[in-house]
């Protein structure tokens, strides 16, 4: 059964009250309960994956705002900029106090099926290993971005608790990053003895990663973006450096981790504008009607190719809109983001371009300059259509390290990373404000629904 025919159905079994696992509303799981079977299982891990899903598009339209990629000019709701640029954070908005409930909830999805999967007795014992793997790395994905969005913060990690028991303690998050590297490689040990194939379909946005032996590569690509952040300067893990490259060879078979394999090789999340129960895409707009735009940055910054055009990513991802557009009060833009064409597109997880950027990042991390000016330079060729740079190993490792920064603000724009990583670099301090008084937040605050919980 295909992905788009089962999503197709548990909308129409939620509908008929037919099940009480509530697939289509994470912000309440449920309990899937005892021995499930074969479908139960497998409306389970959709329902998981629809849950790490739900907050995909907000995120990225989020980071871009707070990193200076874009805006959202909404005469509805004025908060992507009073609030996201101005400030201050408001913990109970969901601008503010967003990216924790929403993974929170994916989480308990998952620790619902975790909790019940040795019961199934229609499943073998392979098969029962390849749903905890799943289950595990969709638990440290979803981490991950609760951590990516509270870095000043403690957050709670010891989450799989009824409600009777006391709620989970916070723990710093140099614990919960260790925590999400255990977490994936619980993850790797049960996809390792997970057999053939899962118990599921897990959709187009998985196609060459869905089967326990390459969704293990998927495993291990998260584990070497986790590793870098990690070793980044905010938390300074120096020997996380070895494992963000221990993990990429592990991920590469399937990834490829080169630049003769197409750089959007990965994983990703899917959306239907037609599907019943699914959702469109909420980054796609008409470009010449489009009130989520392109900070002026992006243009300004852009590299030529030998040819006199523009970097080939750029032309890929921004247009100009046709007219500007103003927040009515000093902030503008005519450029409109193209990066998702249609209200299907889909939004990467990881990819391999990420993953050769951050191979270079270890190295230059482990003081490999001349390793990682070759994935750098492999990079603005290959993706960029930029000339290499000859005599950017020999340039010491702060020119390398903004060359870096630069391939990755372009080769991963409006995907979601441009604030983690000024942040974890210590860089919000570069960005230059667009109007007097801008604020360039660093984490958003723990939600106050949270705090209230614990008084």
């Amino acid at each position: 059964m295909t992905n788009a025919t089962r999503l197709a159905l548990l909308a129409a079994v939620v509908t008929a009250a037919a099940c009480n696992f509530d697939i289509l509303n994470p912000n309440a799981p449920e309990q899937i309960g005892p021995n499930p079977s074969r479908p139960r299982v497998a409306a389970a891990a959709t329902g998981l994956l629809i849950a790490a899903r739900a907050d995909q598009t907000a995120w990225v339209l989020k980071v871009a705002i707070m990193g200076r990629e874009g805006y959202r000019f909404d005469t509805a709701e004025p908060r992507y900029v009073s609030e996201l640029i101005s400030g201050p954070l408001d913990p109970g908005s969901g601008f503010g106090g967003g990216q924790w409930a929403t993974q929170f909830q994916a989480i308990k999805s998952a620790y619902n099926l975790l909790n019940v999967i040795g019961t199934a007795s229609a499943l073998s014992t392979a098969e029962q290993s390849a749903v905890r793997g799943f289950a595990h790395t969709m638990i440290a994905y979803s981490f991950m971005t609760v951590l990516e969005a509270h870095t000043e913060d403690s957050i709670p990690i010891d989450v799989n608790r009824t409600l009777d028991q006391a709620l989970a303690p916070f723990v710093t998050n140099v614990v919960a990053y260790a925590h999400v590297a255990t977490l994936l490689d619980s993850g790797q040990t049960e996809l390792t003895a997970g057999g053939s194939a899962f118990p599921f379909d897990l959709g187009t946005g998985f196609a060459g990663f869905d089967q326990p032996s390459t969704f293990l590569a998927f495993n291990r690509a998260l584990m070497a973006r986790l590793q870098a952040y990690r070793a980044s300067p905010q938390i300074g893990c120096t020997t996380c450096w070895d494992s963000v490259l221990t993990a990429i060879t592990a991920a590469a078979p399937a990834f490829g981790a080169d630049t003769s394999v197409a750089l959007d090789n990965g994983v990703y999340f899917t959306y239907s504008a037609t599907l019943p129960g699914d959702v469109a895409n909420g980054l796609f707009q008409d470009p010449t009607s489009a009130i989520q735009v392109v900070h002026h940055f992006v243009t300004d910054s852009v590299e030529k190719k030998a040819d006199s055009t523009l970097d080939n990513r750029y032309l890929a991802k921004v247009t100009p809109r046709g007219s500007s557009i103003s927040s009515g009060n000093g902030l503008a833009s005519d450029k409109s983001w193209i990066r998702y064409p249609t209200p299907s597109s889909p939004v990467p997880i990881i990819r391999n371009e990420e993953l050769i950027l951050l191979r270079a990042e270890a190295n230059l991390g482990k003081g490999n300059n001349a390793q990682a000016a070759t994935d750098i330079n492999a990079i603005r060729v290959k993706s960029g259509g930029l000339p290499a740079i000859a005599t950017l190993a020999g340039a010491g490792a702060p020119a390398i390290l903004s060359q870096l920064f630069k391939q990755r603000f372009y080769s991963l724009l409006y995907e979601g990373h441009r604030w983690v990583d000024l942040r974890r670099y210590n860089r919000m301090g570069t960005l230059q404000p667009d109007r007097l008084g801008d604020v360039f937040f660093t984490t958003l605050p723990i939600p106050n629904n949270e705090v209230l919980a614990r008084k």
